[in-house]
């Protein structure tokens, strides 16, 4: 099986545990608070991607410099805890369906930072795809003011512009994370990934233990934990390091463009587990803006 390929599947893999984290995520924050979920994903993620770090600088005995460290502390903390923040306080306040729609917008940005640091170039196609995804956004807000997106009262919840804020910085988090991971030296996905995840751990682990005062852990059921365990090790640490990986051997903008297939993914199951319903307002916004990113990243 070529590199190509076997990047492609990896992306593919990436694509669908991230759907799925949309659906397990609006699951678990049914019983547990949104920070304590959050700081718990954080630790969780550092304890188990610390060690795999570790062993490789003992084996490759190349450090990390203190100038890099300091580099790599900020990435970590603004590109994958704080991305990981918004994205829990926004699902809370939102649908399946929303989130996934914004986070489609992921390759906008990425072209946009991209482009405005030189590291792509500007063409026709590029700006009307942009224009076109943003149309789509705007679409999709001035339909939720009339609710024209209706959940079951047995999973989902209606949108909310706080909510729909809060995902639209979690997916400019991550095109800035895109971004600086290619230009610093997207070989050391793992060292990217890593010293993120254990910054992260850092922070948040004074969290779990304020939050755990008023929901005592031992209240969290093995389902829940479960899910808590999906959205640490596979959405967060599996799926990064994937996701960084690619950066080595594919344009930035094109491996974010993998976003565009999670609004299908997760509006197919948040209607299967979740009971979420959609109507042709929505629809049709998230077609402009999957549209849109297909015009931006298919013609030169």
């Amino acid at each position: 099986m070529s590199a190509g390929i076997t990047i492609y599947l990896l992306l593919a893999a990436m694509v669908l545990l991230w759907s799925g984290n949309y659906i397990v995520a609006k699951i678990v924050l049914r019983e547990v608070p949104p920070m304590l979920v959050v700081a718990l994903r954080a630790v969780i993620a550092g304890i188990l991607i610390f060690p795999v770090y570790w062993r490789r600088l003992r084996r490759s005995g190349e450090w990390v410099s203190g100038r890099d460290l300091g580099q790599l502390l900020v990435l970590g903390f603004g590109g994958i805890a704080m991305n990981q923040f918004c994205f829990v306080v926004g699902i809370g306040k939102t649908s399946v369906t929303h989130s996934a729609i914004i986070m489609a917008t992921v390759p906008l940005w990425v072209l946009l930072l991209a482009t405005l640091l030189g590291m792509e170039r500007v063409t026709v196609s590029k700006v009307s795809g942009m224009a076109m995804a943003i149309c789509g956004v705007l679409i999709l807000q001035a339909f939720r003011a009339q609710h024209a997106f209706q959940s079951q009262p047995s999973g989902g919840s209606s949108p909310t512009m706080l909510g729909d804020f809060f995902v639209l910085l979690c997916a400019l988090l991550m095109a800035g994370m895109t971004i600086f991971t290619k230009r610093w030296k997207p070989g050391e996905s793992l060292s990217v990934v890593a010293v993120g995840y254990t910054a992260g751990a850092i922070a948040f682990a004074p969290v779990v233990w304020w939050q755990s005062l008023a929901f005592p852990l031992h209240a969290i059921t093995p389902a829940i934990w479960a899910g808590i365990l999906y959205m640490s090790a596979l959405s967060s640490v599996v799926c990064y390091l994937i996701y960084n990986y690619a950066l080595r051997y594919i344009a930035a903008s094109r491996v974010a463009a993998t976003q565009y297939m999670q609004p299908l993914l997760a509006t197919m199951l948040a209607v299967m587990v979740l009971g979420e319903r959609l109507t042709a307002p929505t629809i049709a916004a998230g077609g402009v803006i999957i549209a849109g990113v297909f015009v931006t990243e298919s013609f030169e």
